[in-house]
């Protein structure tokens, strides 16, 4: 019975790691400082994780720092809404990074958005640093 025991605590714990792994993303520039840096790990709620809606991203508000699929780069970016429009029924987002001059190059909707920062007391959760190695595996 032991042995059973110990598979389970085994199974218990990789779902615990897999979940928890889907809600850390890796800080891979400084677009974003001072808030957090390339390193940083922060910590998102996700429109889908294993088919559980955490958030709607229609209920993103201006100041929320989301990561979203943009247009003009190949990976996840992760900056915050400066701006929310409404253009023929459509509502748009306008992204930019904190420590950028302009605005990401395009306008963003809804759908494109699929994680949003955790915040405590208007602080986004932050795990400092941690994140160098997977950059360094990654060779970004």
């Amino acid at each position: 019975m032991s042995e059973t025991k110990e598979i389970i605590l085994y199974i218990i714990i990789i779902i615990v790691v897999l979940i928890a792994g889907q809600h850390l993303n890796v800080v891979v520039s400084g677009s974003m400082e001072p808030v957090f840096y390339r390193g940083d790990i922060v910590v998102v709620e996700k429109t889908n994780c294993f088919g559980i809606n955490e958030f709607n991203p229609d209920d993103v508000k201006v100041g929320d720092i989301v990561v979203y699929d943009a247009t003009w780069y190949n990976s996840p970016v992760v900056h915050r809404v400066i701006n929310i429009t409404n253009i023929n029924g459509t509502t748009y987002y306008e992204i930019k990074g904190d420590n950028n001059k302009v605005p990401d190059p395009y306008l963003a909707t809804s759908s494109q958005i699929k994680e949003r920062v955790l915040t405590i007391n208007g602080q986004p959760l932050i795990i400092p640093k941690i994140g160098y190695l997977s950059i360094w595996f990654k060779g970004l």
